[in-house]
């Protein structure tokens, strides 16, 4: 299962990440940071439908995202 990890100390709130999520899953959350930013999150109950394509990590002009990908095994690129 691929996952992302939103630094939300980094984040900013610009939730650019947002648009560029091709499956709509990553929202802006009601917590705010240290430095008072509103900031993004990938809801608990979401997780499941990120294909790890990265395009939020690409988008974030902080660096606050971490892509996490699932490896695909052998047998599945075989078929």
């Amino acid at each position: 299962m691929s996952r992302i990890v939103i630094d939300e100390q980094r984040c900013k709130g610009c939730l650019l990440c947002v648009e560029a999520c091709p499956k709509s899953i990553i929202v802006a959350s009601s917590r705010f940071n240290a430095k008072g930013y509103k900031v993004a999150e990938l809801p608990e109950a979401s997780m499941d439908k990120c294909t790890g394509c990265a395009s939020c990590a690409q988008m974030c002009p902080d660096v606050a995202i971490t892509v996490w990908r699932t490896a695909k095994s052998k047998a599945k690129e075989n078929d």
